[in-house]
């Protein structure tokens, strides 16, 4: 089946390549027959599954700050050389590390059962364990109507729904809300702890992580947990049969002071505009309760293989193409912020700036944030990609991806290459982020996309910058 669906793809843009567009002053036919060959050579090449594969399985989970982060980066740095990038490097930073630590939670009562929970990134531990009554909430907009000191001595539980599963991944911003802010209202409230329904669209008894917001400068001073689906929809009917419910937990998660992070930089220094940076890239760590595969293990792959693939043209493009590996994405976009401090005097010549951070499913659209002069460039590279089975969207997107933010803040144009996301909130910050989720074929066709994208852009002169 893999090798039947790459050669049909194969067949199609081996038929393209000899039926070229019109020759415009864009983009030319010498560029996207070099292109089809690249689509062609990624579909065919097994080079970014194998180092997802590498990246999950020797070095594993990788929390922000960790050792393990720090055995990722060097992983990073011994892949770029050994796919022969012109420049491999480090630049470090420095963060706060939060360690999740051991957790215990289960109901009390009406009966005892042992329930699948996780903390949230920046909660703070327990003293000891907590038993005590839990007062239900619906939803974060329910829990935001408390009054000061009317949750004492009690744990809140946030209820809400399982995310409708869609294509963009629509409706996670609104329902992360209770990962994000539900703690401020619980501590406005006195509660001793705080339990939310985790944020994801799978009825598996695996609990999503993630990381919570500041108020202001401050973290949370209270335990909060994520529970399962299964476990918060039990929660809601036991609620629903008017039982009184306690739960007992202990939390050992808390900051362990200043570590050092960083991001890895691969560059393939163009050959007639080097200080033009075209830059891609996906995050190298991880939550630590999977092994990283979806997110973001394939970003990297992704990116890092399209890349690599161009590196072997006969001739560089002629600007420099960028990979960086961000670190500690998932703890606050904290290398991406870095990056962005550390390259401020040099963003001028950052021409466009995309990552791939949404899973490892097929790219269906190509969308844009540049120049109109640039936007035909990006309509043509559409019109090449097309028969990878992706469609142009929009022209005036903002984005890039998250760690691209920080950028987009300081005028650097994006583009994006959307990917179908109908699995990444099944698996999104779970135990169930594993290799076996990555389709080895869905993985090919975006490096393809990639590939071609980035060239064309990377070996053209025109200004994206509006």
């Amino acid at each position: 089946m893999r090798l039947t669906k790459r050669l049909a793809v194969g067949v199609a843009l081996s038929i393209f390549s000899y039926q070229l567009f019109a020759d415009t002053s864009v983009v030319s036919d010498e560029q996207k027959a070099t292109a089809a060959q690249l689509m062609e050579s990624a579909l065919e090449s097994d080079l970014g599954f194998d180092i997802v594969e590498s990246l999950t399985t020797e070095i594993g989970p990788r929390l922000g700050g960790s050792e393990a982060e720090k055995r990722a980066r060097d992983w990073g740095v011994k892949l770029g050389k050994k796919l022969g990038f012109d420049k491999v490097s480090i630049e470090e930073f420095t963060m706060p590390f939060w360690d999740r630590g051991h957790l215990h939670i289960s109901l009390n009562t009406p009966y005892q059962q042992a329930l699948y929970g996780t903390a949230l990134g920046g909660a703070a531990p327990s003293e000891k364990s907590i038993q005590t009554e839990v007062v239900y909430f619906r939803d974060i907009h329910a829990l935001s109507e408390v009054k000061p000191g009317e949750l004492a001595g009690k744990i809140a539980f946030v209820d809400g729904d399982l995310l409708v599963k869609s294509q963009t991944g629509a409706g996670y911003g609104q329902a992360n809300q209770r990962r994000r802010k539900g703690w401020q209202y619980a501590e406005r409230g006195n509660a001793r702890a705080l339990v939310v329904r985790s944020v994801g669209s799978d009825s598996r008894r695996f609990p999503h992580t993630g990381m919570m917001s500041k108020d202001g400068d401050k973290w949370a001073s209270i335990p909060v947990i994520a529970i399962s689906n299964p476990d918060a929809d039990h929660l809601r009917r036991l609620h629903n049969l008017g039982k009184p419910l306690s739960l007992t937990l202990h939390s050992e998660s808390k900051w362990k002071g200043d570590v050092s992070s960083g991001n890895v930089i691969l560059d393939l220094v163009g050959s007639e505009k080097p200080e033009e940076i075209v830059l891609i890239g996906g995050h190298l760590d991880s939550w630590d309760l999977g092994t990283g595969a979806v997110d973001d293990g394939a970003g990297i792959a992704i990116t890092t293989a399209a890349a690599a693939l161009i590196s072997k043209l006969p001739k560089r493009p002629k600007r420099t193409i960028r990979v960086v590996m961000f670190g500690a994405e998932e703890v606050g976009l904290l290398g991406a912020f870095a990056y962005a401090k550390q390259h401020e005097d040099n963003l001028h010549n950052h021409v466009v700036a995309t990552e791939s951070d949404f899973g490892a499913q097929t790219i269906w659209q190509l969308v844009s944030n540049v120049n109109p002069e640039a936007t035909l460039l990006i309509d043509e590279i559409a019109k090449v990609i097309s028969p990878l089975g992706i469609v142009r969207g929009g022209s005036d997107v903002p984005g890039g991806g998250p760690d691209i933010i920080p950028l987009v803040e300081q005028g650097v144009p994006t583009i994006r290459l959307n990917q179908n996301g109908r699995d990444y909130f099944d698996l999104h910050h779970t135990p169930d982020d594993t290799l076996d989720k990555i389709d080895p074929d869905e993985l090919a066709q975006n490096i393809a996309a990639y590939a071609a994208t980035i060239y064309l852009i990377a070996d053209s002169d025109v200004v994206l910058k509006k």
